[in-house]
Parts: structure tokens; sequence; C-alpha cells
């Protein structure tokens, strides 16, 4: 009974992965489509779409900038919610419970009505297609991402460990270098990686806020989709998978090499 259990278990997984990938599959031979169409299957083999991504100065700009906002909301929102997770997380029951469920808003919040306030804000400021204005918005859509994800590996932390180093003589920004930053690295490389991909697949709120002179990766699929539809799209999209699956698997590999040592 167990190993059949374990059989209808493994086999109803492998399906619900194969439901999850399947619009990816689906993508990748559209990106070798010989014909300037996003039809499936394609009628022949070609490698132009991904010649035309990299060539494209359009393309290659908006890659870059989509990167370079990324890295910077990365840095920022990690920091600001690894402080925000420490403040929720040893603050009093009723005072953090509060103040997660303000700081967490932008998740709950449907993303066009952000998109709405932001963008007249921004057009009182000037920020409307600027980096700046890309990087705070940003930064505040992935700021509830970063205090999850730190929040859960200081909910499992040890406090008296920080109290046995104090004891020694360890100054309170020795202890957090030293003990506690080494203990929820994990949580916060988490919290990281979740900032960098929210602002990097960002399309609601950049929309209201981009420029013809400066667009992210997202705005400029969307608007190759409503403009050309071709398979260049299809090429983009396959080449994030598989960026994204090295991540993935560099990360398990890594976490297994560490869990046997």
């Amino acid at each position: 009974m167990q190993l059949s259990s374990r059989i209808f278990l493994g086999l109803f997984c492998l399906l619900v992965a194969i439901l999850l990938l399947a619009p990816t599959l689906v993508v990748i031979p559209m990106s070798f489509n010989s014909n300037k169409s996003l039809a499936f299957p394609p009628a022949g083999f070609s490698w132009q779409w991904y010649d035309n991504f990299f060539t494209n100065p359009e393309w290659l700009l908006s890659l870059r900038n989509s990167f370079l906002i990324a890295t910077v909301v990365a840095i920022l929102a990690t920091t600001l919610g690894t402080l925000a997770a420490f403040g929720v997380t040893r603050a009093a029951a009723r005072t953090g419970g509060l103040l997660r469920a303000i700081l967490i808003t932008p998740m709950v919040v449907p993303g066009v009505v952000l998109a709405i306030g932001i963008y007249a804000v921004y057009l009182d400021t000037g920020l409307v297609g600027t980096v700046a204005g890309f990087v705070f918005a940003h930064t505040m859509l992935a700021i509830p991402f970063v205090l999850i994800a730190v929040s859960a590996s200081l909910e499992v932390f040890d406090r008296r460990l920080e109290t046995a180093a104090a004891s020694l003589g360890a100054g309170k920004l020795t202890v957090f270098r030293t003990v506690t930053l080494p203990l929820i690295l994990p949580g916060v490389l988490s919290g990281a990686l979740f900032a960098f991909i929210t602002s990097f697949d960002e399309i609601i709120v950049a929309l209201f806020i981009t420029s013809p002179y400066l667009k992210t990766l997202p705005v400029q699929i969307y608007s190759s989709i409503t403009r050309d539809a071709d398979p260049t799209v299809a090429a983009v999209g396959t080449l994030l998978f598989l960026a994204t699956s090295f991540i993935i698997v560099a990360g398990l590999l890594i976490g297994m090499r560490r869990g046997r040592t």
C-alpha cells in the first residue's frame, strides 16, 4: 500500500510539473521558427530570431536596463527588507503583526491600483521614465518578498547565540556580522533573488512609468507582441528560461553540497 501511494504521488507530481512546463516547452520550438509568426508547430528551423535579439539595439538596451534596475533594486530591497524583518520579528507580537501587515501591502493590493498611484505621484515629481523612478517603484514591490524570506530565517534563529557572543565582549555590529548574518544568510540570499526576479519580470507598473527613452525587457516584449509579433519574443523567453533553470539547478547543487558537509 505504501509503495502504491508513493507511485501515485510521484506520477501526480510529474503531471503537475508537465502542466507547469508545458507553456515553456511550446515556446522553445517556436523560437526556431523560420517564418515570421508565432506559430506552433514551427514551419522550419532558423536561428534568425536569436540573431535578431543579439543584434537589435532596442532589445539589448532593454535587457541592460532591466539588469541594471533589478540589480540596484535587489541591493536596496534586501537591505531595507532585512532591517524590516528584524524590526517585525523582535517587536511585540501585536505591533509586529501590524507592521508585517502594512509592509506586505504591495503584495495584496492589485498591481494596476499601485501602478495608477505611482504614476500620479511620479507625474508631479518628474520620475516618469527615469531609472530612479523604476528603482523606487520596484523596491517597494520587492521589499515584501525579502521581508517574508528573512523573517522565516529569523523565526528559527536562536537568539541565545547572540547573547553568548555579547557576553564574551562582542559589540552589536560584531555579533551581527559574525553570528547573526551567517546563520540567516540563506534567507537573505533568497530574498535578494526574489527581489531581483520581481524587478526583472515586473510589467504592470513598468508600463505606466516607462518612456520611449527607457524601456525594460518586459515592456519591450509587450511592445514587440503588440507591434511585430515575431518569434524574437519566443527567443527571449527561451533564453530567460535557460538562465533561470541554470540558476535554480546551481542553487540546488550548492544546497546539496552544503547539506552533505
